[in-house]
C-alpha cells in the first residue's frame, strides 16, 4: 500500500501519563513507539500528533466525578509526548481537551461535537483525501477520532498494529469500524514501500 501527498497519519496521544506506569496506563503502549516512528518517516502529506492537555479540574477526572484518574495535566511531565517519539517527523501538534466542562476523545472536536479543533481544514488545505491512524487507546481516542475522520470525508484506515486499547477486545472494535465503513491494514503493508 503506497502513501503519497494526499495521505496523512494521525498520532493519538502518545503522552507519559498514557504509558505504562503512567496515570492512565494503557498496557503496551510503550512498545508503539518504534514502530511510530517508522511510519512518520513515510512520504505523508502530513504528520499530526495529538495531545490531552487538561486543566487540573477536568470534568472527565475522578476528582470531578468523571471516569478517568487525573492525567495529562496541561504542563506536567505526564502530558508530554511519549519519550523516544521522533517529533522531527510531526508537522503538527494539536491540544484537545482544554476546555474544564467537556472531554474530547477525538482529535477532530469534542465529544459534544459542539467545538472543532480546525484539525479537519487543516487537512483538506493539504489536499489530503486519506487519513491512517494509530496511537491509544483504540477503544476511545483512536475510534472517537477514526469514526469523526469519516465523517470529514476522509478515507479513513485504523492502523491496527500500531494501537493499543484499554479494555475492549481489538477485535470487536476494528470489526465495528468495518461496519462503518473504517478500514484497518497492519503497518507491515505501508512500512514494505520503503524495502521495496
Amino acid at each position: 500500500m503506497a502513501i503519497t501527498r494526499t495521505d496523512a497519519l494521525l498520532i493519538i496521544d502518545m503522552q507519559v501519563d498514557f504509558l505504562p506506569g503512567g496515570a492512565l496506563a494503557v498496557p503496551g503502549a510503550d512498545a508503539l513507539v518504534p514502530l511510530i516512528n517508522r511510519l512518520g518517516r513515510l512520504p505523508f502529506g502530513a504528520v499530526v500528533a495529538s495531545q490531552d492537555w487538561h486543566p487540573a479540574d477536568h470534568v472527565s477526572f475522578a476528582t470531578r466525578g468523571g471516569p478517568w484518574p487525573v492525567h495529562c495535566v496541561a504542563g506536567s511531565r505526564g502530558a508530554d509526548l511519549a519519550p523516544g517519539l521522533e517529533q522531527d517527523t510531526i508537522g503538527v501538534l494539536l491540544r484537545k481537551g482544554l476546555d474544564p466542562a467537556i472531554d474530547s476523545y477525538s482529535a477532530f472536536a469534542d465529544n459534544a461535537g459542539q467545538h472543532r479543533t480546525g484539525l479537519a481544514a487543516l487537512l483538506k488545505e493539504r489536499g489530503i483525501t486519506r487519513v491512517f491512524v494509530a496511537g491509544v487507546a483504540l477503544d476511545y481516542c483512536v475510534t472517537h477520532t477514526a469514526r469523526d475522520a469519516r465523517q470529514a470525508g476522509f478515507d479513513t484506515m485504523v492502523l491496527h498494529d500500531a494501537c493499543r486499547a484499554v479494555a475492549q477486545a481489538p477485535h470487536a472494535i476494528l470489526a465495528a469500524l468495518d461496519a462503518e465503513g473504517i478500514g484497518h491494514v497492519a503497518s507491515t503493508e505501508l512500512l514494505a514501500q520503503r524495502t521495496a
